[in-house]
């Protein structure tokens, strides 16, 4: 699969260069302003993000700042910079970008440039390679600062029902179509429902989880169920989906039937416990998680429970 590049200018000239330059190796979507950009990030996760500031675009270095830089789900996500020589180095505090080239180079150090970008960012950033979201690393950071800094969270654990049957029978390719499909449901209910400070991680395979609002987190489960149930029967052979169930083989090597794909979510907040370091939260959450794949089809399971003892759940 061809990595994905977004090219950001107002300029014709830099537009025609960079898809010229690029295209052969890269997808290249271009967009005019970094505000009109926004949803597709928001919704493809790209590899790079080739910004022009030459013309200084105050406009986009405002939506680089506070719209990704300042988003724990893209600070990851590198930037090179187009610079205009002529107005000199900027303030790089300012700037949110990893590395830069001048304007009246891109015809011939672009593409190098661009190379050196993606393999500098596979070097030190951790990220699933599926789905291009954030892994254990970045998790168990996002918790501990949060912690850290006495911020009100809720935290979400997500894994699907019934996966390797369905990847046993189908292949690993259309299982990684499931992969991928659940971490877009996710990561776009989450950003529609609180578009800053939330963030959506995926510790591997099957296993997502997400942190919101405690206010919100409710509302996007249900949501993220609902889009998962309409969206997955579509991956089924059309006399599986008609069945509602698939003929697999069992972890004991027995045949027998399997339900349509169902996603169980265990969901925790640290509003009313006592909460110090990060394996409380996952720990408090996977028991949830147990709880909700206990019941049948899609379900999410809420710990309503203040301290830090582990009882029945309300869901």
């Amino acid at each position: 699969m061809m990595k994905t590049i977004v090219v950001i200018s107002r300029n014709i000239v830099t537009i025609n260069i960079a898809e010229r330059v690029l295209s052969p190796f890269y997808k290249t979507v271009v967009f005019r302003n970094a505000a009109s950009a926004l949803d597709y990030i928001y919704d493809s996760l790209p590899h790079l993000i080739i910004i022009d500031l030459a013309a200084g675009d105050k406009v986009s270095i405002t939506v680089l700042k506070n719209n990704l830089k300042g988003d724990p789900m893209f600070q990851q996500l590198p930037v090179l910079a187009i610079l205009d020589r002529k107005a000199g180095i900027p303030d790089w505090e300012d700037m949110f970008v990893e590395d830069f080239i001048w304007q009246h180079d891109i015809e011939d150090e672009l593409l190098v440039r661009a190379n050196l970008s993606l393999l500098r960012s596979e070097r030190i950033v951790e990220i699933n390679p599926l789905t291009r979201l954030p892994g254990n690393i970045s998790i168990s950071r996002q918790i501990e600062e949060r912690l850290a800094q006495g911020e009100i969270f809720a935290f979400a654990y997500a894994d699907l029902d019934n996966f390797k049957p369905f990847n046993d029978k189908y292949g690993f390719s259309r299982g990684d179509e499931v992969i991928n499909a659940t971490g877009r449901i996710i990561m776009n209910v989450v950003k529609s429902k609180q578009p800053q400070n939330s963030f959506i991680g995926h510790i591997g395979g099957d296993d997502f989880v997400y942190i919101t609002d405690p206010s919100v987190v409710e509302e996007t489960s249900a949501e993220i169920i609902t889009a998962f149930d309409d969206f997955i029967p579509t991956l089924y052979e059309p006399e599986d989906r008609k069945a509602g169930c698939i003929l697999s083989v069992d972890r004991q090597g027995n045949d027998r039937t399997f339900p349509i794909l169902s996603i169980s979510i265990g969901i925790t907040d640290n509003a009313a416990k006592r909460v110090s370091h990060y394996g409380q939260v996952v720990e408090a959450a996977s028991h949830m998680k147990v709880f909700a794949k206990q019941k049948e089809g899609s379900v999410y399971c809420m710990d309503r429970r203040q301290g830090a003892d582990l009882q029945s759940p309300e869901d």
